[in-house]
């Protein structure tokens, strides 16, 4: 079943989920129209590599061309009319920037993911949930209704200021037209009547002046009360659910709308900055004693330039934190010499802005590292198909310094990955007399120089982000603090749901709960400490939880992912556990899990019957990369044979647990079937006898030790014409030799 049919049968709160990130950028019809094919392409690599998206974008539109010729000989008005709008806006909104729909379109499947992982678990879990809290939504509405006011008095205010300068002119006009007339004149009753007139207007002027004062000022604490609570606390929770979401958990969004609030609000203080010019300029033309201008204008003026400041260094953030294209589901984890881009955003988009504002990238001044590529580019809007004003570095590479590099021999593996490391940028903003200088900085990165350190440095990257909010905690791992049990199991299945499709249950994470404390425990109690959970070696094992976690991880991935997604791979249950599932099954039934033992492994253990009626268990030794890269594991359980006492080679795998039959489970992902073996006269290659391998393994009742794979050597003709006898006609070409062990 394909990923979008899964969610088109999901419960109606979580489609709600899912219809919040279809809009135009990306339109819900042609995820519908071509589901499986979206589905069958890399989007991750192609959001990091140019060429490779804009093919993908090119072969997008010609799926959409292929769907409109399909829809036109039906006669379909209505979908017709949208596919050509649709194809238009693809066309138009990224032909110059493939990769940003290549983003756009990995980052919804992913989510997809986490919410199909979400709507399997339970209950949903405790940072999800403090991510999705109603009070937040509430927030978010709320500051944008109070922006939305606040420039509503914005722009009345200018009306009131307007109003002002056309009575100040009136005045100005009947004031000098009486100093211009004669002495005796200006004795006269109709004169003294207009100077009545005009004491008059001067006090509607000193009012109206006082008023539009008092206007611009509660606009101004309106400004500043905003931004001193809601609109932080706003900007804070972008930021956490950032943290989040580069570790595997849910898509953050809110930034655009973030922009419209910055954005609003800096045209209000400069609309309200002008306004006070305006006043300035009024005072020139006329003032008086008691005039309230040049008593309050200045400091109103001062509060305004302060807002602008701190709206400006709020506003730069870095929208997409630090990654190689190699690894894109590992952020800020980066390869000495090896590229990663980054992606900054303004906040406060003004045209007058456009490749304005040139962006610096440094590495902190530790001296131990430095940058290398194009460390120097100008913001604009071009380059987003949102149009906001923003720069992406593409070919920046961290290079250690030689005198640094010389001292690495003296640094153990766990030194190397707990070493955090911030890129910082820095600009100017020089803006209608104004000029900000601007600096923010990435999240901590972690600094490898063999690929081999990844995982560690992951997981270092994990705990940091699980941990703590703050965004520049560069000694974090001095003293790190332990994690909630229960965030930490939260986050481990995100590792699932975004790198591998299919997150974790209730019973596969209380597995590994206990695995992690060698015990049953309350989970939101629970403190687990970074050295139980990356440093220290599980008992009686030579490696640690997360590098076995870690391995299982990529064995699903390169080998049994479609499995996996199905869910049919239990995966992660006890031995005990395993016994107690299986006992009162059918004979036949089997499970698939992960080894405990052996590094990336996964193994089958089916339940049997003696003839006396007792149950018996086997299990066979994992398998793992190496031997799945000659089989897939599908075919291995197809074609997987034992032979039993009386020398007779059958399939002992029936059902998979807890009642489905093997072939229904994966008969999809079996793949062709293997052509009949060559007969003896067929004379084979160079004059040899053909040959074939079968997998057949043999259950030994003895203290004898099984047999290894060199005990199963290439058979004959005439011996394999024997075991044809007993065996379906299919041939396996490759043999995968398994030891079992008999309970």
């Amino acid at each position: 079943m394909s990923q979008w049919s899964q969610v088109q049968q999901l419960e109606i709160k979580f489609l709600e989920q899912v219809d919040q990130f279809y809009d135009d950028n990306f339109p819900m019809e042609i995820r519908h129209l071509l589901a499986q094919w979206i589905e069958s392409q890399d989007w991750e690599a192609a959001s990091n590599n140019e060429a490779m998206a804009m093919i993908l974008l090119q072969n997008l539109l010609i799926q959409v061309d292929e769907q409109l010729d399909r829809v036109s000989q039906e006669k379909n008005l209505l979908l017709i009319h949208n596919l050509k709008r649709i194809r238009k806006l693809l066309q138009g909104k990224y032909h110059g920037n493939p990769m940003h729909i290549a983003v756009i379109i990995s980052n919804c499947l992913r989510e997809e993911r986490r919410i199909l992982a979400a709507a399997s678990m339970p209950v949903q879990g405790p940072l999800e949930k403090s991510l999705q809290n109603s009070v937040v939504s509430e927030r978010q509405r709320n500051v944008e209704h109070k922006v939305s006011a606040i420039k509503n008095s914005a722009q009345m205010t200018d009306q009131d200021v307007k109003y002002l300068e056309d009575l100040q002119e009136e005045f100005d006009f009947r004031y000098k037209t009486i100093q211009s007339l004669e002495q005796n004149d200006k004795n006269s009753a109709l004169i003294k009547q207009e100077m009545l007139a005009l004491q008059a207007m001067l006090n509607t002027l000193d009012y109206k002046r006082k008023e539009v004062l008092g206007k611009i000022g509660r606009v101004i604490h309106e400004i500043d009360m905003l931004m001193s609570n809601m609109l932080t606390e706003e900007l804070l929770d972008w930021k956490r659910r950032q943290q989040i979401a580069c570790i595997g958990g849910p898509l953050h969004g809110g930034l655009d709308q973030l922009q419209n609030c910055f954005t609003l609000l800096a045209e209000s203080l400069f609309q309200v900055r002008r306004q006070l010019e305006k006043l300035d300029e009024l005072l020139t033309r006329l003032t008086y004693d008691g005039d309230p201008i040049p008593v309050q204008r200045p400091q109103l003026l001062e509060k305004v330039n302060f807002l602008l400041y701190n709206l400006f260094r709020n506003s730069f953030v870095v929208e997409r934190q630090p990654c190689m294209p190699t690894h894109p589901q590992r952020p800020m984890v980066l390869k000495t010499l090896i590229q990663f881009t980054v992606k900054l955003r303004l906040l406060i988009k003004l045209p007058e802005l456009n490749y304005q504002i040139r962006v610096k990238a440094t590495i902190d001044n530790n001296r131990r590292f430095v940058l290398c590529g194009t460390h120097v580019k100008a913001m604009n809007m071009d380059e987003s198909a949102n149009g906001s004003l923003s720069v992406e570095f593409r070919h920046l590479q961290p290079k250690e310094m030689k005198s640094s590099a010389g001292s690495k021999g003296n640094e153990g593996p766990h030194m190397v990955t707990e070493e955090l490391h911030s890129i910082s940028f820095e600009t100017q903003v020089c803006l209608y007399g104004l000029t900000i200088n601007l600096e923010t900085s990435s999240l901590p990165v972690v600094m490898i120089s063999n690929v081999s350190q990844l995982p560690n440095a992951w997981a270092s990257i994990i705990w940091y982000n699980l941990s703590t909010n703050d965004p520049q905690n560069l000694s974090f791992f001095n003293n790190p603090p332990a994690a909630t049990l229960s965030q930490l199991l939260e986050v481990l299945s995100w590792q699932f749901s975004s790198y591998v499709g299919r997150g974790l249950n209730s019973e596969q994470l209380n597995m590994l709960a206990e695995k992690l404390t060698g015990q049953q425990v309350n989970y939101n109690d629970y403190q687990l400490s970074w050295a139980k959970f990356c440093k220290e070696h599980l008992p009686g094992k030579s490696f640690t939880f997360w590098v076995w976690l870690e391995a299982i991880l990529d064995l699903i991935k390169k080998h049994i992912l479609p499995l996996w997604i199905d869910g049919y791979v239990m995966g992660f249950v006890s031995k005990e556990k395993e016994r107690i599932l299986l006992k009162d099954k059918t004979p036949g039934t089997f499970l698939l899990r992960f080894s405990e033992s052996n590094l990336g492994g996964i193994t089958f253990t089916w339940v049997d019957q003696l003839e006396n009626g007792d149950v018996t268990f086997h299990s066979v030794e994992p398998y793992n990369k190496g031997r799945l890269s000659a089989l897939p594991f599908a075919d291995i359980l197809r074609d997987y044979k034992v032979i039993m006492a009386d020398n007779v080679p059958e399939n002992p795998l029936k059902y998979l647990y807890p009642d489905i039959p093997k072939d229904k489970a994966f008969g999809k992902h079996y793949s062709c079937q293997p052509s009949e073996v060559s007969k003896p006269s067929d004379g084979g290659g160079k004059g040899y006898v053909p040959s074939v391998f079968i997998p057949v393994s043999k259950i030994l009742n003895d203290s004898t030790d099984p047999h290894s794979p060199s005990d199963l050597l290439p058979m004959s003709p005439s011996v394999y014409a024997v075991l044809r006898e007993h065996l379906s006609p299919t041939v396996i070409e490759t043999a995968v030799c398994c030891k079992l062990f008999h309970s």
